[in-house]
């Protein structure tokens, strides 16, 4: 009898808690610096929640370690709904990219859902002289260990993308991590690097005003935002796939009614037209899901990942 008490309390607390919020600030914290794609999705839905909840959602960047450092921070965070995290591809990865992470995604953090997938591409600074991955792969091949490629850092998605694109392609090209895609996109403009990965999002206006040459995108079909730019697959590299993702997660524990309330309204934002023509102009595909649905992709590119850094021989201790 007591335990039934006990639960219908529980039950209806819970309920209350889910009725109230938000009524304070939230804090979305970003695992990368300003400008970036997590950065980009992130101010995006952190104003609309604002518009619709009339509360202040405060954007927090906390760059470093491929967003381990913010992932961390959510993860020991009081589990109220009041700090959610803007997770990438990047938490998945990391789970067999390093030695020892101080969380674990699966167990410490609760999915919300997954608000875009996004392809990868390749770039290079226009004074380099190839036009394709064809050329690309020659030349790799002509000076082994000469050319570089910058990322958002290690443990990214773009990082990973190049190591299964050396090994599916032999070539001997050098990874340059930086503290986040914007500072790696500021020397490749600059020519202090001749090539990158990133996602499409930022470096859809480079690319459209010329001033970075596109060679190719990870995914199978080419990406509607640049219709003109091959699959990495399409230029020869057989079965070449990579595509990244967005999502919300709360740290685990977080009250299932304020997780429903979150995926609903985030959803449902995702939906606006202004939002996801908006994403799908810059090279995203906006997608929303169950926490469910999420929590099992989750667990999918935890799987997948781990073979892609075995056969890479990456590593970060």
């Amino acid at each position: 009898m007591r335990s039934t008490v006990a639960l219908c309390l529980c039950l209806a607390a819970s309920l209350a808690s889910a009725q109230n919020y938000p009524n304070k600030p939230i804090r979305f914290l970003v695992g990368f610096p300003p400008g970036g794609t997590s950065d980009i999705l992130a101010r995006t839905l952190g104003q609309k929640l604002s518009e619709a909840w009339n509360v202040q959602v405060v954007v927090d960047n906390r760059p470093g370690a491929a967003g381990n450092i913010a992932a961390e921070m959510v993860a020991k965070a009081p589990a109220d709904g009041y700090t959610i995290f803007m997770g990438t591809t990047s938490q998945t990865i990391s789970m067999s990219l390093y030695s020892k992470l101080p969380y674990d995604i699966t167990r410490d953090l609760a999915p919300v859902t997954k608000a875009v997938n996004y392809a990868n591409i390749l770039v290079v600074h226009p004074s380099l002289p190839v036009k394709g991955v064809r050329e690309l792969i020659q030349l790799a091949k002509a000076k082994p260990g000469q050319l570089q490629y910058g990322t958002a850092g290690n443990g990214t998605p773009p990082h990973l993308t190049g190591e299964l694109f050396k090994t599916m392609t032999s070539v001997d090209i050098q990874h340059i991590p930086y503290k986040g895609g914007a500072p790696a996109i500021a020397d490749l403009l600059g020519g202090h690097t001749m090539m990158m990965w990133d996602n499409v999002p930022p470096l859809y206006p480079h690319v459209k005003a010329g001033k970075m040459r596109p060679l190719g995108v990870s995914s199978l079909k080419r990406v509607a935002a640049l219709p003109d730019v091959p699959t990495i697959d399409q230029s020869g590299v057989k079965g070449f796939d990579s595509v990244a993702w967005n999502g919300v997660l709360a740290p685990a524990g977080t009250p299932r009614d304020i997780i429903a309330k979150l995926n609903a309204e985030i959803n449902r934002i995702l939906k606006q037209p202004d939002v996801s023509e908006r994403l799908i102009a810059q090279g995203a595909d906006p997608e929303g899901d169950t926490p469910e649905q999420f929590a099992a992709h989750i667990k999918a590119e935890v799987a997948k990942w781990a073979k892609v850094v075995k056969a890479s021989g990456a590593r970060i201790d």
